[in-house]
């Protein structure tokens, strides 16, 4: 069982708990003795069983159970044991009255006292209260959430005595004179029932929300290195970390211009979409390089009122190129724009997309393709002269359509047998996408950009992409078709044929099931090497991210927002390297969804996956998918200063608050204000160049 599998089972019994617990004293309540013994029996059970599933989880992490461990159980625990010791005797005697209490027309349980309905009920707030803490608060448990669940548990049971004690309503809630209730019984009715009930609701709901008020400010984290320095110079401005002004030797200037406008976008299906553009078309113009180039690009803003960036995705450009508003520039807003400059120092396949309320404006087509090859190589042709086919397929989704590279139907190509293939395929979603190749064995050369060491030839494999993320194929083109096939849909996808060899052409070949094909596992595929640094070595910084779900301060609001470390985007403390040294980040995922983690300006590489080693070929990526109950171990060099995002690529989630940032020390911005992901629509720009 998974960690993820395991994590929904706890929930399940936990829930299951706290149906158990008020059951019986409900049913205590109603002077059914037998039934609420047997509730109380399999409410005992349950919590059983849910030590059972705390224990198991322990063992995957304490990230897991911090909550559980610390107050939840000892809290049911207690309350529980008191209601077997007392609560318990009681409902035995009273099951056991003599049977003239039946036939004199009295319930068997007719002796049940109120102080047994308290206590079984009272266990019922205590479940509720743990189970409440895992799904509003998370990890990490502070006195101040201890204190104030406890608090409510027992003010909600006092109340309850109070209630129990107080003379029923004979009529079952209507508006006449109360009756006092028979001594020993507990005066519950139903009005009073619901009304309590409705209360402990509302106490507990705003139980979080107080509970922020008391956690602690935190400075940045320094992940066990020094805190900031004050001998090392005057501050760099990333206003000043900007990108080379000149190709390498041998390269040449590429000049490009992007104006984001609003733009009325046709399909090839016929459909037509009302969207937010790079000049007008989606995906936006490909930029391509090769390697040396000067990259230069001119943005303008047209008519997008939430403003926008330029965010180069997996390429470390310099952080003042970075594209992140109130970080690294101030937002491009309508009629203004910004020269992006640097460097093509890198080859491999990346993307560009804005980084201001990215979470709507790379969803409605913001986005585009980035990608450099070595010098003399040509991009997205087929080239007779060296018979090899590259293609560059980025796969986004438009209100529910699915488009791979600008076809929103089957997208065809013909080359000849013995050509070389390569797809470039980038996610630009925040959810991730299923590939298959069927009809020929393939390589995974590069992931992320990044060249993998001699990987294997496989064939019949599932390619489970993460947000962002990216994969190049290559494969010698057969004399058969093939097909590549995304997210199990045979109708659509890619399609490559021999060129018209034995009447193939145009002909549409059934494609083999794909769906059952196993999930291809990059942590060990390819063959181990030397690697830049030593990954075994103790990190100079080391940090831990929890990510969960809570009740946080989100821009100043409490909110229910995707969390790091309990903290959601802005209250988050920034992350403090130094220039040179080795960090490590260990990525846990409390929640019940997938998380793509991204670090701009580095890609980190992968060292485990739940405590298991990486066994293939070093894998340097810059997107991760973190799926629940996950905890993934990654390292990278800090030679890249600036002021960089560090967040989930899942943008809706980064826009609900899991976002941070990584800062070098002696790195400063003068771009007042937070990175914002929620664009208001009132963007503030100056132009920029060189």
């Amino acid at each position: 069982m998974t960690t993820g599998q395991l994590i929904i089972a706890d929930h399940v019994v936990a829930l299951l708990s706290v149906a158990a617990w008020f059951a019986a004293g409900a049913t205590a309540a109603a002077r059914r003795a037998r039934l609420a013994l047997g509730l109380l029996a399999a409410a005992v059970l349950v919590t059983l069983a849910r030590v059972t599933t705390v224990a198991m989880l322990a063992g995957r992490g304490w990230w897991f159970v911090q909550e559980k461990v610390l107050l939840g159980l000892p809290m049911l625990g207690a309350v529980g044991l008191a209601s077997v010791l007392i609560a318990g005797p009681r409902l035995l005697a009273a099951r056991r009255a003599p049977e003239a209490g039946m036939l004199a027309g009295r319930a068997s349980g007719d002796g049940i006292p109120a102080s047994s309905v308290v206590l079984l009920l009272t266990a019922g707030y205590a479940a509720l209260a743990g189970l409440m803490v895992t799904f509003l608060v998370g990890y990490p448990l502070t006195w101040s959430t201890a204190l104030i669940a406890s608090s409510v548990v027992c003010a909600v049971a006092l109340l309850t005595a109070r209630v129990a004690a107080a003379p029923a309503d004979t009529a079952g809630g209507a508006d006449i004179a109360p009756t006092p209730a028979p001594h020993g019984k507990p005066g519950f009715s139903r009005r009073r029932f619901i009304s309590l009930a409705g209360g402990a609701a509302v106490v507990g709901t705003g139980t979080t929300g107080v509970g922020l008020l008391f956690m602690p400010a935190e400075s940045a984290a320094t992940g066990g290195g020094p805190g900031r320095s004050s001998s090392s110079g005057p501050p760099v401005s990333v206003a000043d970390l900007r990108g080379a002004g000149a190709p390498a030797p041998g390269g040449t200037r590429r000049q490009y211009v992007l104006t984001a406008q609003t733009a009325t976008v046709r399909l090839p299906s016929g459909r037509e979409i009302q969207a937010w553009t790079y000049n007008g078309q989606a995906p936006g113009p490909p930029i391509t390089a090769e390697m040396g180039d000067l990259i230069e690009v001119t943005l303008r803003n047209t008519d997008i009122d939430d403003g926008v960036t330029l965010h180069w995705h997996g390429y470390d450009v310099a952080c003042g190129e970075d594209g992140a508003p109130g970080v690294t520039q101030d937002v491009v807003a309508p009629g203004e724009e910004f020269v992006y400059r640097f460097r093509a120092d890198q080859v491999g396949t990346y993307w560009y997309h804005t980084h201001q309320a990215s979470h709507r404006g790379v969803r409605r087509g913001l986005y585009g393709t980035l990608v450099v090859t070595p010098r003399g190589q040509r991009v997205d042709k087929a080239d007779a002269s060296t018979a090899q086919l590259d293609l560059t397929l980025p796969v986004h989704t438009f209100d529910g359509t699915v488009l791979l590279a600008d076809q929103d139907k089957r997208t065809e190509h013909t080359a000849p047998a013995g050509t070389k293939v390569r797809l470039r395929l980038i996610n630009t979603d925040s959810d991730p996408h299923r590939f298959a190749l069927a009809g020929t064995p393939f390589r995974v050369t590069a992931v992320d950009g990044r060249d993998l060491n001699q990987p294997g030839e496989v064939s019949d494999a599932g390619l489970r992409m993460p947000g962002g993320g990216r994969y190049d194929l290559v494969f010698v083109m057969p004399d058969t078709p093939v097909a590549l096939v995304l997210d199990n849909d045979h109708a659509g996808g890619l399609r490559l044929r021999p060129d018209d060899h034995a009447g193939t052409a145009g002909e549409d070949t059934a494609v083999e099931d794909t769906s059952g094909w196993p999930e291809l596992d990059l942590l060990r595929y390819g063959t181990p090497t030397a690697v830049p640094f030593d990954a075994g070595s103790r990190a100079d910084r080391h940090f831990t991210m929890v990510l969960d779900r809570g009740v946080a301060m989100l821009d100043g609001r409490p909110a229910y927002a995707q969390t790091v470390n309990g903290r959601g985007h802005p209250s988050i403390p920034d992350q403090l390297v130094a220039e040179g040294e080795l960090v490590r980040f260990t990525v846990v995922n409390r929640s019940l969804e997938t998380h793509p983690w991204h670090l701009h300006g580095h890609p980190v590489l992968i060292l485990s996956r739940n405590s298991t080693p990486r066994s293939g070929s070093p894998l340097w990526m810059d997107t991760f998918d973190v799926r629940p109950g996950e905890v993934w171990e990654v390292a990278f060099k800090a030679t890249n200063p600036g002021i960089w995002m560090n967040h989930c690529h899942n943008l809706p989630h980064a826009h609900q608050g899991m976002m941070l940032r990584l800062c070098y020390d002696g790195v400063t911005t003068p771009f007042h204000g937070s990175h914002t992901a929620h664009g208001t629509g009132t963007a503030r720009s100056r132009s920029h160049g060189h």
